[in-house]
Order: structure tokens, then C-alpha cells, then sequence
């Protein structure tokens, strides 16, 4: 979930590791920092602030240097402080004869035999000086260290049991950067007589668009213009690669997309802008094919007999949707599973199942950790909705439908979320298609309305302003309520996350129909009552539900569709949908939550981009 940036180049290099700090601090900002070789040794600038803070702390250092590492930290191992911050310095074991420190090293992930080390290398002399499991990394670089720092790393990643992608450098080889990957995302960008590593090719934007993508075990040596990588083998040692085994790839990375324009924060622009990701979403789409998925999906389609949907947190809600869809418009038995706790039970394996990852990033470790897991059960057909076409979910899963969401910097998922859904619609339209439950005339009813999702989502977001006036109403609560029914309870969840993740309100959700079994001991006139109310086949049992808690005292917040006859009185407020949207309904119900979560956070003054210990991209377990 960390950042990582390095680069080796004969020009300056701090500006673009700052810069490239910036583009990825949605990874983490409990701190930051950056470290330069200069003046023959090591420098460095660490901050607990923001990396805007940081430029002004390298700016006093006077910070000056063509090698140099930066990292933006989500904390795991060690409380937000400067020094559990990266870069770490490893002075050797004789930390007096060199206190200026002599290996430098920044991670992402986490080392399980972190403790271990630690005993090893304190009883050879080594003093730690952080809470970190990466110090234990770069103590063990610097205890490996014998005059060759591309060999010193391969034996060190050789001791780590863990994930981690770490880029490292040496006071006494001045232009070298040494990067390595297992379990962590990490990228290689090819300059013009310079080099980089980077976690996400985003970082390298307007520096370079020539790109490797490391795969796991991969250790790389980073010079000058030049590189070497070598590969894991499947006896476990290490080969030099061919260049065309990581080859160099064009990729536009446009930073443009990561800025703000007339919004306050990008949480807000990004939800604005789902009326053009879903258009581009489905702009490939012409008619409904297994093909849209891969070359080889309609055979592998029609191999299956049950669906297993794996993924965390925003898209396992799009998973619990896409349940709905599936079963009721494909007749195909779909198991959801949280990702996180897939691979740790014992589940029955059946070779006929389409494995289901969904991820923003498509580096979600938990995700790419299960997906790996149900391969090793003998499931083998795996398909993945994600957003980074060079990912590596794409590159793991055998099918892949590529959401156009864009660049999403703000924490709290918002358009990758309903281009999930559109993903996963899609997917399901096409195992109706193969298992025959999908005619013609059903085929043009749901293109037409995937095609007016554009113009339907624009018209929810007309509605700000009445979202706005109820804003003010929950910015004195702590705790609130949402309610859904069927398709739509998995919205509530989702409304009810979105609210509790950058407002800071304890925020849960129910099915309406489990008011009575529970929940309602809750209900008091300060908790508000978020309700989602289609005009579907459970509208009736839904208006019993808000009764059971209008006769309680509590106060209802309704998202209606018009035709619902679910009318405004005391301690019901009502905001009327523009229509009625059948099995699409979720889409378009979703985004009212997302901007009251947003106005909200808002007016209690938090972090919207950034809230408190969360980070974008989960690349730890």
C-alpha cells in the first residue's frame, strides 16, 4: 500500500522523486520521505506530514543528487513517526564507525519472519532504530554486503518470508539502485540514458512511457541507462532474464487525469465524472459476446456451471450485486467470497466454476492471494473486472474485462465501483447468452438501457443540491443506519462504507426485512435511517419496514423511485430518483449515497481524499 520511486540519472533526480511521491501518495501518507546519494554519503528528508511538506523539508536540505529513493508509507509495522519512516538507513554493524549510514532502502508489504531477523542481526552487532519489519531488510542487505549490491539483495530476499517490493542503494556504489518484488507491485521505467523503479507507472508519468513490469521473485539492477533483471526459476534460484522476457512497453500514464479542475476534492470529481466512465466502459460494446472477455470465452463459458466471485472491500459489494444478476438472469449458481478469508478455510473445489476476480488497481494482494489459492484447488478457468490493463490481475486471470474508469486518486471507490457493476452486467448478459436465457428482443432491452446509464446517471447527479440540505443533518451524528432490500442491500452496504470511511460516522448496513431481529433496538430518533427504495417486487415489504421504524421514533432518509408513492411527512424526508431502472437499479442508486458521504465528510471537515489510516492500494495482506 506504500509508494516506492527511484531513479538513476545524471540530471537531478529529487524533483521527479518528489513529483513521482505526489502521484502516489493515495498508497499511504502516515509519512514520506526521500534519500539521495550526495557528497559521497547519504542524505535524507523524512516527514509524519503530507508530501507538499516534504518539498520545503528537501528544499532546506538542499537535497541535490542524480540516485536517490522516495516512499510514501501506509503504516503496518510501527506507529506514523519520523523514525519509522522510509528511506532506513543501515550503518553496518559498527553503527559508530559509520553513522552516516551506508545502505539506504524503502519497502511496501510486510516481512512474517521479521522478528526472526531481528534477533540474528542484533546479536551480530545491528542497532535498530525503528518499529519497522524493513529495517530488518535493509540491516540484512548491509550485513550481505561484500562490494556487489545486486548480489548482496538477491541473498538477502533469499532469508525474507513476506511480501515486499524494495528499492535500495549503497553509499559506495553512487549510481545503482537494486529493486526486487515478491507479492508487491513494481515497475521499471527506461529513459534516455536514465532509469527508474516505481510502484505504479502513474509515478513516472511525463518522465518516461517506456515500461517493464517486474513479475514476482524478479530482482532488477538499475544504472545508468542500462538494466538487469534476473528471474526466479521453478527450483527457487535466480537467471538472468532476456530482454524479451521483460519486455519494454508503451504505456500513457497521463498525469492530467489526476488533476483537480473546478472540484474541491477529487472524491467529488471522480464521482462526477461516472456519467463518462461508464460511457467509456461500454463504448467497445456493439452487441453481447462472450468475446468481449477474450478470445476462447465463449468455450470456456460454456464449460461452467457455477460462478465463484472473489474481491475486498467496494468491489466485493459490486461481487454481491453481480450475485443478484447472475442468478436471476443467467440461472447460474454464484458464490461471493470476502477475498481476505477465501484462502484460509476449507471450501469444496468444483473444476466446472468461473473464478470472478474484481479490483480497482489489480494489485489487491488479498485478491491476487485467493485467485491464486482457487487455481491451486483445480479451478482454472479466471476471468477478472479490473481497471489497469498492465496489471496484475490481467496478467494472472485467463479473461479480463477492462472497466475505463480513469486514474481514481480519491480513497473511497467511487467510479470504479460502477463500472464494476457495468463489467459484471455485461459478464452476466453473456452467460445468459451461452446458457440460452437470453433472446434477442431481451438483448436490445438491456443494450438500451446500458446505453442511457450515461444520461441516468447525470440526472442522480442533478440532485446535489437536495443531498446537500440533508448533508447538514448527519454532521452531528455517529452513528446512522442504511437499508436495502434484495438487489439493493449490497448498496446500503456499500452507502453505509462510503459514509464511515471519510466522514468518520459509524456507519452499518441491514436487509429491511432483518429490522425486527436486531437492529431496531438501535433505532432512536438520533440515529438516521438511510433507506434505498426501488419500485421493485419488494417495494411493499420495504414500506413496512420504514413503518417499524417511523413507530420507533426514528428518521428516515429515503432514496425513492418516483413511482413509489413514498411521500415526505415528519420523520420521513424523501429525495425522488429521476427513474425507475430495473436490474440496473443499483447503479444509479449507489451515487446518492457516494455524494451524501461525500457532503457530509465535508461539512465535518475531514480528509475526503485522504482519510484517516486508509489507503488506496492494498497491496499487503
Amino acid at each position: 500500500m506504500c509508494g516506492i520511486v527511484g531513479a538513476v540519472s545524471a540530471r537531478n533526480i529529487v524533483p521527479i522523486l518528489v513529483q513521482g511521491l505526489q502521484r502516489l501518495e493515495y498508497r499511504g501518507y502516515d509519512s514520506c520521505g526521500v534519500a539521495v546519494h550526495q557528497a559521497g554519503g547519504l542524505k535524507r528528508a523524512r516527514s509524519t506530514a503530507r508530501v507538499a511538506e516534504l518539498q520545503a523539508q528537501v528544499d532546506a536540505e538542499k537535497l541535490h543528487a542524480g540516485t536517490g529513493i522516495a516512499h510514501t508509507r501506509w503504516a503496518t509495522h510501527g506507529a506514523p513517526a519520523v523514525m519509522n519512516a522510509h528511506p532506513h538507513f543501515s550503518p553496518g554493524a559498527n553503527a559508530a564507525a559509520d553513522a552516516a549510514g551506508r545502505i539506504a532502502l524503502v519497502h511496501n508489504g510486510i516481512i512474517e519472519n521479521h522478528d526472526e531477523l531481528r534477533a540474528e542481526l542484533q546479536a551480530k552487532g545491528f542497532v535498530f532504530t525503528s518499529q519497522t519489519d524493513t529495517e530488518v531488510i535493509a540491516h540484512l542487505v548491509a550485513h550481505l554486503y561484500h562490494g556487489d549490491l545486486f548480489e548482496a539483495v538477491q541473498q538477502a530476499i533469499a532469508r525474507l518470508q513476506g511480501a515486499y517490493a524494495i528499492a535500495v542503494f549503497c553509499r559506495d556504489e553512487p549510481h545503482r539502485v537494486v529493486g526486487a518484488r515478491e507479492g508487491s507491485p513494481l515497475v521499471l521505467g527506461v529513459g534516455d540514458g536514465e532509469t527508474f523503479l516505481a510502484s505504479d507507472a502513474m509515478a513516472l508519468a511525463g518522465v518516461t512511457d517506456r515500461i517493464v513490469y517486474l513479475e514476482e521473485g524478479d530482482v532488477v539492477d538499475v544504472q545508468m541507462g542500462k538494466h538487469w533483471i534476473v528471474g526466479r526459476q521453478p527450483d527457487g534460484s535466480l537467471r538472468p532474464l532476456r530482454e524479451d522476457d521483460r519486455p519494454v512497453r508503451v504505456v500513457q500514464a497521463h498525469s492530467g487525469a489526476a488533476e483537480l479542475g473546478p472540484y474541491r476534492h477529487y472524491m467529488q470529481k471522480e464521482i462526477f465524472e461516472q456519467p463518462k466512465a461508464i460511457a467509456d466502459t461500454l463504448d467497445a460494446v456493439a452487441g453481447i459476446s462472450p468475446e468481449l472477455f477474450g478470445d476462447g470465452a465463449f468455450s470456456a463459458f460454456n464449460d461452467v456451471d457455477q460462478v465463484l466471485i472473489l474481491a475486498c472491500g467496494t468491489s466485493y459489494y459490486a461481487g454481491s450485486v453481480a450475485k443478484f444478476w447472475l442468478e436471476s438472469i443467467a440461472g447460474i449458481p454464484t458464490q461471493v467470497e470476502i477475498a481476505s478469508e477465501y484462502r484460509y478455510r476449507d471450501s469444496v473445489p468444483h473444476p466446472r466454476t468461473l473464478v470472478v476476480t474484481i479490483s480497482q488497481s489489480g494489485e489487491t494482494a488479498d485478491t491476487l492471494a485467493a485467485l491464486k489459492h482457487a487455481r491451486s484447488l483445480g479451478m482454472a478457468t479466471t476471468l477478472t473486472i479490473c481497471n489497469v490493463a498492465t496489471s496484475a490481475m490481467v496478467r494472472e486471470c485467463k479473461f479480463a474485462y477492462l472497466t475505463r474508469a480513469g486514474v481514481e486518486v480519491g480513497v473511497a471507490s467511487t467510479k470504479a465501483f460502477t463500472t464494476q457493476l457495468v463489467g459484471l452486467f455485461l459478464l452476466t448478459l453473456a452467460l445468459a447468452q451461452v446458457r440460452g436465457r437470453l433472446s434477442d428482443e431481451q438483448e436490445a432491452v438491456h443494450l438500451k438501457a446500458l446505453r442511457h446509464l450515461p444520461s441516468a446517471v447525470a440526472a442522480v447527479l442533478a440532485l446535489e443540491p437536495q443531498i446537500v440540505a440533508w448533508s447538514q443533518a448527519f454532521t452531528s451524528k455517529e452513528h446512522a443506519l442504511f437499508l436495502g432490500r434484495g438487489l439493493h442491500y449490497p448498496v446500503a452496504l456499500e452507502g453505509a462504507l462510503k459514509l464511515k470511511e471519510i466522514s468518520y460516522i459509524h456507519a452499518e448496513a441491514y436487509p429491511a426485512g432483518e429490522l425486527k431481529h436486531g437492529p431496531l433496538a438501535l433505532v432512536t430518533s438520533a440515529m438516521p435511517v438511510v433507506t434505498v427504495a426501488p419500485n421493485d417486487q419488494l417495494l411493499e415489504k420495504l414500506k413496512s419496514n420504514l413503518q417499524e421504524v417511523r413507530a420507533r421514533g426514528g428518521e428516515l432518509y429515503v432514496f425513492a423511485d418516483s413511482d413509489t408513492r413514498i411521500a415526505s411527512a415528519p420523520g420521513m424526508h424523501v429525495i425522488r430518483m429521476p427513474e425507475h431502472y430495473g436490474p440496473l437499479s443499483p447503479i444509479l442508486h449507489v451515487v446518492p449515497l457516494q455524494l451524501l458521504a461525500y457532503h457530509t465528510a465535508v461539512a465535518r471537515g475531514t480528509d475526503v481524499d485522504k482519510p484517516r489510516n486508509l489507503a488506496k492500494s492494498v497491496t499487503v495482506e
